[in-house]
């Protein structure tokens, strides 16, 4: 039972903005715990708002409805929404991992979130094994208990130079186009031609998708026949995309998903 409590867990490192920092034990759920790890570092006591995780990726861990609503997107890479009922830290995360945080989709509170490069012992760092998330370690204006200013202040040093170039979560950009999976055009087709739905999908899934419409449209109609559930967001996203872009043949593609799915599930489905 001791190596069972004293198992090392990830941490996780959240920083609000411009502000200063506060980590916690994640243990093994995203799920909301975490969410409301984060929240209860910083004080937050009006809960009742929407709260997304962005992964490096592109994908995007939240509620259900809240993912399936964002998957119909028609702006950047193509949504992949991950239940956070559901969503496990160790599977989605590895240490050193940098995701976003967002914390009601109204005023938009950004965190950036990295996980941290060793895991901790919770029995020697806290004295417990917590059940869920806890905040173990912050600094800043909640206020910091011994007046530091930064992560090493020790009273003597100068304050560190601020960064030359804002992170890209606080410029709308993130995640950071090179970190999105590059579309394989060739395997998009190959998997069109095959009549391989699974492999479509999973083909333009988190991809870029604005340039080749009309190809992803093309293999979209086959599979809303074989797999519509999981063709269905991606169709009403691509739906949204031709519209807003309104190019030659884009209406007549985008009436085309729009009849395909007001025809239903074949019988057999």
């Amino acid at each position: 039972m001791t190596a069972i409590l004293s198992r090392p867990i990830p941490q996780i490192k959240a920083v609000p903005e411009s502000t200063e920092p506060s980590a916690f034990p994640a243990g093994p759920g995203v799920r909301t715990t975490v969410a409301d790890a984060i929240s209860d570092a910083f004080a937050r006591w009006d809960r009742s708002h929407l709260s997304v995780f962005t992964l490096a990726d592109g994908r995007v861990v939240t509620d259900e409805e809240t993912g399936a609503e964002m998957a119909t997107s028609a702006f950047g890479p193509l949504v992949v929404p991950v239940d956070m009922a559901k969503a496990k830290v160790t599977r989605l995360l590895v240490p050193g991992d940098e995701l976003q945080f967002t914390f009601d989709l109204g005023d938009n509170w950004t965190h950036r979130c990295v996980v941290g490069d060793e895991k901790i012992d919770p029995i020697e760092v806290l004295g417990i094994r917590p059940d869920s998330p806890l905040p173990y370690w912050g600094r800043g204006e909640i206020p910091d208990q011994y007046g530091r200013g930064w992560a090493d202040d020790d009273g003597e040093s100068r304050a560190p130079i601020a960064p030359t170039q804002p992170h890209p979560m606080r410029l709308d950009a993130w995640p950071p186009p090179d970190k999105v999976p590059a579309l394989d055009l060739d395997e998009v087709r190959r998997t069109i031609a095959a009549a391989d739905a699974t492999g479509f999908l999973t083909a333009v899934a988190g991809r870029e998708v604005d340039d080749v419409l009309h190809d992803v449209a093309q293999g979209l109609a086959m599979a809303l026949e074989q797999r519509r559930k999981d063709a269905e967001p991606i169709a009403l996203s691509v739906i949204n995309r031709l519209t807003w872009r309104g190019a030659a043949d884009d209406r007549a593609l985008a009436d085309d998903l729009v009849a395909r799915l007001r025809r239903g599930p074949r019988q057999s489905e």
